[in-house]
């Protein structure tokens, strides 16, 4: 494990060291073949270059984080909540390059935010953010909080973010942003104009279908139960009314989507049993 973090700067009020960074150079190297199916990644995201866009995301990550510090609401290393979900997180990590090779780089970062948010998302680059409330809001076991997870690395690895922006520059109306991503101007710009972009990026119904089906993949490849996946939503729409759950604003619930998880959970569950053996 390393604690070296380098888009922190010393006058960051953030410390890198409190971070979690997980290589993933461990990935499991017998992988099956995937069990959902989600086609392939768009190429809309080549018209945007990764490393930049990562780059952009964990600057504006390690802002994030010192300014959670500040207000004494970045939660400690010693916290059972962090530990909990970095648990999650070696678990699941091992499993990701199979769906975006360059997972097998990234400087993988998972911490919690005192707030009574009902949020959680994973930036490009595998930078990963939960706030207390969905944990302690929604009570959810170690399943269901790892589904949420799985879905957040699913839109990191299937670049959902980088295809978005791509298809706004395909379309004209993102061409100054476009121009610094591709290496038209400096990248400190870039991340001060899209960092907090990516905090509340929107994804599409299609994009959220993938996170979901490869998230729920990724959960059960890593022995969490992939029926989860519907409860967990069963008890988002019935949070769906709070004004905290900032994490329904960009991920909208819904039977349709109960539905298709418990539609594909019974492919997973044979990597779920498999992995519970090996376990």
């Amino acid at each position: 494990m390393c604690f070296l973090c380098p888009s922190s700067s010393p006058s960051s009020p953030w410390s890198a060291r409190r971070a979690f960074l997980l290589a993933a150079g461990a990935t499991a190297g017998s992988a099956a073949l995937a069990q959902v199916d989600v086609g392939k990644a768009s190429q809309f995201r080549k018209l945007v270059p990764a490393d930049q866009l990562e780059a952009a995301a964990a600057q504006q990550y390690v802002q994030t984080m010192g300014q959670a510090q500040a207000k004494g609401e970045l939660m400690p290393d010693s916290h059972p909540q962090v530990q909990r979900l970095r648990t999650m997180a070696r678990r699941i990590i091992p499993h990701t390059a199979q769906w975006n090779s360059r997972a097998n780089s990234w400087k993988w970062e998972v911490n919690l935010i005192q707030s009574d948010q009902i949020n959680a998302y994973c930036m490009p680059g595998g930078k990963i953010a939960f706030y207390t409330g969905i944990l302690e809001t929604l009570k959810l076991s170690d399943d269901e909080a790892a589904m949420i997870m799985g879905h957040e690395m699913a839109h990191a690895l299937r670049e959902h973010g980088r295809e978005r922006i791509g298809k706004s520059q395909a379309t004209g109306m993102g061409l100054a942003l476009g121009a610094q991503l591709l290496g038209l101007g400096d990248i400190g710009n870039v991340a001060a104009k899209l960092g907090t972009q990516l905090l509340t990026l929107k994804f599409s119904r299609e994009d959220e279908t993938e996170a979901d089906l490869v998230g729920l993949e990724l959960a059960a490849r890593s022995a969490y139960d992939p029926k989860a996946g519907a409860t967990l939503w069963r008890k988002m729409t019935a949070a769906s009314g709070n004004r905290g759950a900032s994490f329904l604003s960009t991920h909208p619930s819904g039977p349709e989507r109960i539905k298709q998880l418990e539609a594909n959970a019974p492919k997973v569950q044979g990597l779920y049993e498999k992995a519970r053996k090996a376990g």
